[in-house]
């Protein structure tokens, strides 16, 4: 059995570590924006997140080809 790599949207094929990388880094924003009631806080928590796993993942999925 396979696993897709890929989930379109709007017909477009987005890889999933994206769509992952978007989702945590938007869980991130919420988290510290909450916790700490400061929106220059929370948006670059959650762009640092997204950026961090997003090149995380994309690194693990092109070794993995």
């Amino acid at each position: 059995m396979t696993v897709p790599t890929e989930i379109r949207i709007a017909g477009v094929p987005w890889p999933v570590y994206k769509l992952v990388s978007l989702v945590l880094g938007g869980l991130a924003v919420m988290v510290v924006g909450a916790a700490t009631g400061s929106a220059a806080a929370a948006v670059l928590t959650g762009a640092a997140v997204a950026t961090v796993v997003w090149v995380a993942l994309s690194s693990l999925h092109i070794a993995g080809r």
